[in-house]
This record gives structure tokens, C-alpha cells and sequence, in this order.
């Protein structure tokens, strides 16, 4: 039997909450029912009081609500909730969650469904699902579901979104239960790639697949920069082969698919092996062309296709990046090598291209070569990045560094 977590606030939505656990209760499912409210009543019984959920965040559920700080005590339930189903699945009492929620509920309930590894089912009806998400997915496996109509009562509408909806987490959670891998376990290695450098990741995944490798290839569009983080830090990849590196360009100069300033550290900071090169650090992403910031319109911008502009990078720019690069690699705690492509880090940065700034790459690269520690292990080769030879170097290099950490460890267990 699935097990069905429900979680949102129960003075507001316990109607709906209710109807949901009458219907994953019918279709066979055993229903876990949270109770994250603050203010009201509770509209029906939750399982887990709102007592227990405040206590998960070190905190009183009255306090909160005589503080009357709306905002501070969302995020506090937020934070105990995360606490509570991070717990319940690692006892076995979780195979799925559901919750509902305008902007303020689905900001509540997506904070704790992020908490979840991938692969557990979690899916958000929500007023905002039909926006802009991210900020409620961020890079977790979040299905949102569009609730056409306000969650406010049991309507002919409302009803039939909301079965649906029970029905899709019914499945998923017998679909996960008896999920079995198809393919078999190798070690996995997390790999960036952009439109400008898809020809070097593709060869270079090709060779790591020959190398016996499975191969996660991450678009650095933000939201892949933090998923190939978030598994990093939950133990799933091994290795990285972050050739495109291009999201921290977007974070210094703030363009549209900065992967935050915690980007390009979680591998260091675990001390898995890593070969790192300067993917379309040349660019910074915006997107149509009337969108580009104003402060920004006298740069050198490039139409990509009607939905992004790029924007070159300047010295300036590249030479903070240069820094910024040779502090994380820095601070890695496992072996790390760096990859220069002397030719050109993109596509369009090549001789002849749109892009191409040798004052802005001899920036990035002088850059480098003054702040990086002699412990990083650096390879300038006279090519552009796109060179398959440049990325079947990037790939054997990996995978010497991870075969001798793997005999590394093997020694230190006989």
C-alpha cells in the first residue's frame, strides 16, 4: 500500500485536504495528513498537528501566531515540515507527496517537497503554476499542476482538478514503489553543456561512455547549474566534467540564468575528482532582444534567436571571473584539474566570430594563472574548446583522476 503524504494549512484549505484524503483513501492509498496552518481552525484532521510541525523548526506554533508576522512564520512551518518529511521518508513512511496552495501555500509546501531526493514523487496544485515557477521547483523534480480556479471550496471545477490530481499521485507512487533501474550501475558523472559547447560534450560524453561511465549532461541554464549541485551534494555523482561554466558569468553581471553564488563548489567541497574548463564565459544571457537592461544596451549584444540575446563579456568582467574561478577550484579538497581552451571558450568566441575578444580572454586567463594555486592542476592547450581533441583530453584526464582515486581507496580499505 502507497503511502501518501498531504501536507499544507489546514485553516484554510481543510475542505480540499479533506476531499483528497477521501479520494487517495478509496483508491487504496494509506494517507498521511500534515497539518502546517498557523492562524485558524483546522477545517479537518490532520495526523500531524501544526504543534509538531513548529516544534520540527525549533519553534511554538502560538508564539508564531501571536506574533502575527505572516511571512516569518510561513517560513519557519516551511522549515519544519521540510524537517518532518525528510524524516518520514528515511523511516519508509512516505512514497509520495501532494499539497495545495495559492502563493503563499505553494511557497510553504514546495520548500518541503524540495527537501525530498529525486525520484520520490511530489506534485503542487497551485494557483501560480501557470507563471513563473522556479522559484517554487528551483532544481528539484516538482510537478506543478494549474488549478484553473481558486482553492476555495469543492466546485464542479475544483472537484475535478483535484481528482485528477489524486489519481496522478496515486500513480506515481505505485509507479515508484516498483520502479527498477534499467540500466546498470556505473559510476556517474555530471557533465555542463551550452548550445556553444555541445559539440566538446558530446564527444567528451561519448568517450566516458566508452571509459564505462554514465554520463548526466546538465544545460546550464540556471536550473541545470543548481540540479547538477543539488545531486553532487546527495551522493549521486561521482565525478564532473563541468566544461560550461558559463552560469557564473550570469551571476556576476546579472543575466538571466545565474545559477547562484554557490555554483562550481559543491564537487570541491566534497572532494570528488572534477575537470573543469571555461564554457561561453564569453556571454551573458538576457532574453529578447527589448528585454536587455537599459544600463546594458550599449554593449556588444548578439541575437541568439528571437528569445535570448547574448552579451560579451568584458576584460573587466572576465577577470573577476578569472578570480572568482581560482578561489573555488581553490578551496577544492580533491583532486581538480582545469582545461584552458587558448582558441576561444565558445562557439561564437572563436577568430572571425561575434564574440571574439582577445582582451577579454587574456583577462580571464591572466586571471587565472595569478590566483590559482599551484595545487590546481592546469592544461592550456592551443585550440578552441569545441575541439574534439581538446574534449577527449578533458574526458581520459577525468578518468585517470578518478581510476587513482578509486585505487586510492581501495588500498586504504585492504
Amino acid at each position: 500500500m502507497a503511502t501518501i503524504v498531504l501536507l499544507g494549512t489546514l485553516d484554510t484549505k481543510g475542505v480540499e485536504y479533506d476531499y483528497l484524503r477521501r479520494m487517495l483513501e478509496a483508491d487504496g492509498c494509506e494517507v498521511i495528513l500534515i497539518d502546517a496552518g498557523i492562524m485558524g481552525t483546522p477545517l479537518a484532521r490532520p495526523d500531524v498537528p501544526r504543534e509538531e510541525v513548529a516544534r520540527a523548526a525549533g519553534a511554538d506554533v502560538a508564539v508564531l501566531a501571536a506574533a502575527g508576522d505572516r511571512g516569518a512564520a510561513v517560513e519557519t512551518m516551511a522549515r519544519g515540515a521540510a524537517a518532518l518529511v525528510q524524516r518520514m521518508h528515511a523511516e519508509g513512511r512516505l512514497d509520495a507527496i501532494l499539497g495545495l496552495g495559492g502563493s503563499g501555500g505553494t511557497a510553504l509546501v514546495s520548500h518541503a517537497v524540495r527537501a525530498l531526493p529525486v525520484g520520490v514523487p511530489k506534485l503542487i496544485v497551485s494557483t501560480v503554476a501557470s507563471g513563473d515557477t522556479r522559484s517554487y521547483v528551483g532544481a528539484a523534480d516538482v510537478t506543478m499542476m494549474y488549478s484553473v480556479v481558486d482553492i476555495a471550496g469543492i466546485n464542479r471545477i475544483s472537484e475535478r482538478i483535484l481528482s485528477n490530481a489524486a489519481a496522478a499521485i496515486a500513480g506515481m507512487a505505485r509507479a515508484s514503489a516498483a520502479f527498477r533501474p534499467s540500466v546498470a550501475a556505473k559510476p556517474l558523472v555530471g557533465a555542463t553543456m551550452f548550445g556553444v559547447t555541445t559539440p566538446c560534450v558530446t564527444v567528451a560524453r561519448e568517450r566516458l561512455e566508452e571509459l564505462g561511465y554514465e554520463v548526466l549532461v546538465f544545460h546550464a541554464t540556471g536550473a541545470g547549474g543548481r540540479s547538477m549541485e543539488g545531486l553532487i551534494k546527495d551522493g549521486f555523482i561521482t565525478a564532473v566534467l563541468d566544461i560550461t561554466t558559463t552560469e557564473l558569468a550570469d551571476d556576476l553581471v546579472g543575466g538571466v540564468l545565474s545559477a547562484g553564488p554557490e555554483r562550481l563548489e559543491a564537487a570541491g567541497a566534497l572532494g570528488i575528482p572534477q575537470v573543469v574548463s571555461l564554457g561561453a564565459l564569453d556571454m551573458v544571457n538576457f532574453g529578447p532582444y527589448d528585454t536587455v537592461p537599459s544600463q546594458f544596451k550599449g554593449r556588444l549584444l548578439y541575437r541568439h534567436n528571437p528569445s535570448v540575446t547574448l552579451m560579451r563579456t568584458t576584460p573587466e568582467e572576465c577577470a573577476e571571473l578569472g578570480r572568482r574561478i581560482a578561489r573555488k577550484l581553490n578551496a577544492a579538497r580533491g583532486p581538480v584539474a582545469l582545461f584552458i581552451p587558448l582558441g576561444g571558450i565558445s562557439l561564437i568566441a572563436r577568430e572571425g566570430q561575434p564574440f571574439y575578444d582577445t582582451a577579454a580572454d587574456a583577462a580571464l586567463i591572466g586571471a587565472l594563472r595569478e590566483h590559482l594555486d599551484p595545487r590546481v592542476e592546469v592544461h592550456e592547450v592551443d585550440t578552441d574548446i569545441n575541439d574534439a581533441a581538446f574534449a577527449r583530453a578533458m574526458a581520459d584526464r577525468l578518468h585517470e583522476i578518478y581510476q587513482a582515486r578509486d585505487r586510492a581507496g581501495r588500498e586504504v580499505q585492504a
